[in-house]
């Protein structure tokens, strides 16, 4: 069994057997996967351990692409292997990250991997928490209500893939031939952003990206996160947050 679930935050209650008792009947080879903003590698200290320790005692493998609201800092330590065909990082012996870019063989299906998103937050800009000045324009932008982040501590130009990630996806996708049996992403391609926003959200190289990808491939199901909520477009395309649905 597969699963594919939305955006966690480091909140995994949806996991309970109250919440998931279908997961009675899984084992270690059956997986969840979280379409980004995973979140439970986040303040590297004993929080996120319990909360990893938790996912690591649950019957199934957690997987999970990551999100624009991950530590990247923190992620970057975990050694990089092979598993199944693609990169990814084991962060316990069941809980992995999918890397970007990625094609995995999941219970003889395909998967093509491509995490990463530009946080919405952001209007009013990145504060360095170097800067002289940061106390005072970090409480001037609080009082304001303004949409901002912190660099390094809320978020990470990583989000959004580098140059060598998008090659390396464009060079799988080809050893393939753009074939792939589900499409698993944080954000959407820039057509179905246009549908989900009706104008109010923006294109970015990730997206302009995708929507070439969901121009050349041929494809059973995409399933994405990101934009908090449950809904399927043009059939194909699913967005999923609290939902927990079976794809295979």
């Amino acid at each position: 069994m597969i699963y594919v679930t939305g955006d966690t935050h480091g909140n995994f209650q949806r996991f309970t057997p109250e919440h998931f008792p279908e997961q009675a009947q899984m084992t270690r080879d059956d997986f969840m996967i979280i379409c980004g903003d995973f979140g439970g590698v986040w303040e590297g200290g004993k929080k996120d351990a319990r909360s990893l320790d938790r996912l690591e005692n649950l019957p199934f493998t957690t997987l999970f692409v990551s999100g624009n609201h991950e530590n990247f800092d923190l992620l970057r330590k975990y050694p990089i292997e092979e598993w199944n065909g693609g990169k990814v990082q084991r962060i316990r012996p069941h809980v992995i990250h999918l890397m970007r870019g990625q094609v995995f063989d999941l219970q003889g299906y395909s998967f093509f991997t491509m995490g990463g998103a530009r946080s919405h937050d952001i209007d009013d800009g990145i504060l360095n928490p170097k800067a002289p000045d940061f106390e005072e324009q970090y409480w001037a932008l609080r009082r304001m209500g303004a949409r901002f982040r912190v660099n390094h501590h809320f978020w990470w130009k990583q989000e959004l893939p580098s140059k060598s990630e998008y090659e390396e996806a464009r060079r799988n996708l080809e050893r393939i031939h753009y074939k792939v049996d589900y499409v698993v992403t944080h954000c959407a391609p820039s057509s179905i952003v246009d549908i989900l926003g009706d104008g109010g959200y923006v294109h970015d190289h990730l997206t302009d990206f995708l929507e070439e990808v969901k121009e050349k491939a041929k494809f059973h199901y995409w399933l994405f996160g990101h934009y908090h909520d449950n809904r399927i477009i043009d059939d194909r395309f699913v967005l999923l947050w609290e939902q927990m649905v079976q794809v295979v």
